[in-house]
């Protein structure tokens, strides 16, 4: 059994098991629990499609820490003005590890 989930503006395939990065969650009064209540599809042996989420189904994850993502490197320039500009960036994320899919 899979789901497709939506946080944070993004899409994501899951699996029981899998482990995914997703933007920054705020946490709860310390609880490793997420839960992903905008489930947009659940796949198997019947497929659901929701319109838009499917109703009364989430995905439960255990929060496995924060963790930076990939440095992008951000540079703006002007030919032959001089101008130049170099900067950086580095997404904070949260790794979750799927734990169930409820429908």
């Amino acid at each position: 059994m899979y789901a497709i989930i939506e946080t944070g503006g993004k899409q994501y395939r899951v699996q029981t098991g899998d482990v995914i990065d997703v933007e920054l969650l705020p946490a709860e009064d310390d609880s490793t629990d997420v839960v992903f209540d905008r489930v947009l599809m659940v796949g198997g042996d019947d497929v659901k499609i929701g319109h838009p989420v499917v109703e009364g189904a989430q995905v439960t994850g255990v929060r496995l820490g924060d963790i930076r993502g990939p440095k992008v490197t951000v540079f703006k320039s002007k030919r032959r003005k001089g101008y130049r500009r170099k900067n950086g960036h580095r997404q904070d994320l949260l790794r979750v590890r799927i734990q169930d899919i409820q429908v």
